[in-house]
């Protein structure tokens, strides 16, 4: 099968994602500069909720460039990574609705844990049949990045009932170092082009 369709798919659900964030987020009462402060939370827990989609989507597509065919296994690995961005919207409401507080920080970060889970699934499954060059999928397979983050959300589950502002700094920490694109795609298409 050709991978146009799940591309497209995948593209309008995070679209959708980012619209559902950005609709939960509510105009401050007055009109002074400590009307922000009560919202502020709410505003932050979006901006990183609205990068971590980003950089879901951006990595999403770089990944199925690098593709080159999909199958059955792959649509459902897909759908499984979706299912759990999806579930982002309501993490980041709740957080920030919270101020960040101790159980919805868990249960945010359970849900980014499962997002890179299914992520990894999805590569993995990929790569095992044949979705893409063997380059790539050599470069791909020594994925530090992807192996650190999951240790690091896991790490952040139960720290945030502990030290939240160190939770929350993992969750920073891990966005900023996805922020730029897997370049290992890149450079591997580039060298075999």
């Amino acid at each position: 099968m050709t991978k146009g369709r799940v591309e497209a798919f995948s593209d309008g659900v995070i679209a959708i994602l980012i619209t559902i964030m950005v609709l939960e987020l509510h105009s401050p009462d007055g009109a002074e500069w400590a009307a922000l402060v009560p919202v502020l939370p709410v505003f932050l827990a979006y901006v990183l909720s609205f990068v971590i989609l980003g950089i879901y989507w951006n990595n999403h597509h770089h990944m199925l460039h690098a593709t080159k065919q999909v199958d059955g296994a792959v649509l459902w690995a897909n759908l499984h990574l979706l299912f759990w961005l999806s579930l982002i919207p309501f993490g980041t409401g709740w957080v920030g609705n919270s101020h960040f507080a101790p159980l919805p920080l868990a249960l945010y970060g359970t849900v980014l844990l499962f997002c890179a889970i299914a992520y990894t699934i999805l590569q993995t499954v990929i790569i095992a049949h044949h979705g893409m060059t063997a380059e790539v999928a050599e470069a791909l397979h020594h994925d530090l990045k992807g192996k650190a983050s999951l240790v690091l959300y896991a790490a952040a589950i139960p720290l945030g009932f502990v030290w939240r502002w160190l939770a929350v700094a993992i969750y920073v920490t891990v966005a900023l170092v996805w922020l730029v694109p897997d370049r290992r795609i890149e450079k591997t298409l580039r060298r075999s082009a």
